[in-house]
């Protein structure tokens, strides 16, 4: 039986997640419907744009992304401290470049006087916005439902387009947000729909690479920062440069089936990261069908049950691929 997403997330753990959305009835997102002998790659563009209309909106980071044929992967970032740091008229404002909100929302939104028996009511809603603008559920849903109307629009349907729920992962330490994103990045190389990242049309590691040839990092992604140091901005704390260079040489690897094409730079940030060489490939092409529920090292695990008061540790068992030994 499904768990609540509520049981799923825990802040105090790790702000990342990795979230996947498939279609159903043979729907398709992108590419060739053999069957139908339509072509459905107009649709990747639908995704990617309003993608970034809500990281614009929500307080929550896109790290990496991918569109596939019949499914979308996410990896994205809870950023709670801007959530919190919003004053009571950016949250109303926030939220109502999504939705109309109600008739006090939108007379406070104008600067009209609002009635001190309203003013509880009031308070409350901002709350209710406040948290939701940092719910991977409803960043989801304001994802998904827009393009589900759209597609059966444009396929004269109606029903279900997506499946019932979304996968949400939690992504315990910097191993597992770094291997997943590379998961998600080499998605089109493992099935063969691009040969080199560079070609991954619609991915963030495309967008990462046509950024990093200008000397940038593109605005709409959570950027790279480098090591960690004190007072550092938000982002991921490796170099940019190390990170395509992995991605890059893990494509080959995959494309080609050369075992032993890893670079001596990408061989040291795997050594950084305490990832054996042949658990860095099974976790960058097997990272979905590994794991099944949160993600991280045996303490991280444990420690992350205990928070969601989970009696039960799933999942341990793959923790070996996140560490040596």
């Amino acid at each position: 039986m499904p768990r609540p997403r509520r049981t799923q997330i825990s802040l105090e753990d790790t702000p990342y997640y990795h979230c996947c959305s498939r279609v159903v009835r043979r729907a398709f997102l992108c590419g060739d419907d053999v069957y139908l002998g339509k072509n459905y790659d107009h649709r990747r563009s639908w995704i990617e744009s309003l993608l970034f209309e809500l990281e614009a909106v929500f307080a929550i980071d896109v790290a990496a992304f991918a569109v596939m044929s019949n499914h979308l992967h996410l990896v994205l970032r809870i950023d709670i401290d801007t959530a919190n740091s919003l004053s009571d008229r950016e949250v109303i404002e926030q939220w109502h470049k999504l939705f109309k909100g109600d008739e006090l929302t939108r007379k406070f939104a104008k600067g009209e006087l609002v009635e001190a028996y309203e003013v509880t009511r009031l308070k409350h809603t901002i709350a209710t916005y406040r948290s939701r603008l940092c719910d991977i559920s409803w960043f989801m849903r304001c994802l998904n439902e827009p393009i589900a109307r759209q597609a059966n629009l444009e396929d004269n349907c109606s029903g279900r387009f997506w499946e019932g729920r979304f996968k949400s992962q939690a992504l315990l330490d910097e191993t597992a947000v770094l291997a997943c994103m590379a998961y998600v990045d080499l998605n089109p190389i493992r099935a063969k729909m691009a040969t080199t990242p560079e070609q991954s049309d619609h991915t963030s590691i495309q967008l990462r690479i046509k950024a990093a040839l200008k000397g940038e990092q593109p605005k709409s992604l959570l950027p790279f920062i480098g090591n960690e140091r004190d007072n550092q901005p938000n982002g991921i704390a490796f170099s940019l440069k190390d990170y395509l260079e992995l991605v890059d040489d893990t494509g080959r690897i995959i494309r080609d089936d050369k075992r032993g094409a890893i670079s001596e730079n990408s061989a040291k940030l795997l050594i950084r990261l305490n990832i054996p060489h042949d658990n860095w490939l099974k976790l960058s092409t097997e990272f979905g069908k590994l794991f099944h529920g949160p993600v991280g090292t045996l303490q991280e695990l444990t420690s992350y049950c205990e928070h969601l008061e989970k009696r039960r540790r799933h999942f341990t068992k793959c923790c070996q691929y996140l560490q040596t030994g």
